[in-house]
């Protein structure tokens, strides 16, 4: 296995972890967000009120996108198993 596939095996695998975990990320980013808002003109400062909500979004948009992301995982695994032939050598 040269240099070449290396990378070429790192990028794109950095790449599908990126994409799978752009979703959650961005709706956490965006209830922290409005939570925060929320607290700043409330006063309220509790930590709890910005860590339950956050942790429901997620955990709701994680069960939403479960089987996308399945299937782009189960898509780049059996595409990496049935052309393992190069990474042999």
């Amino acid at each position: 296995m040269d240099t070449e596939q290396v990378v070429g095996l790192v990028r794109s695998t950095l790449q599908l972890a990126l994409f799978l975990g752009a979703p959650l990320l961005v709706i956490a980013t965006v209830v922290s967000l409005l939570v925060n808002v929320a607290q700043v003109l409330t006063s309220l400062q509790d930590s709890t009120i910005s860590t339950v909500p956050r942790l429901a979004a997620v955990a709701a948009a994680a069960l939403l996108f479960l089987p996308w992301m399945m299937r782009r995982l189960i898509v780049f695994t059996v595409g990496m198993w049935s052309d393992f032939h190069p990474f042999l050598r």
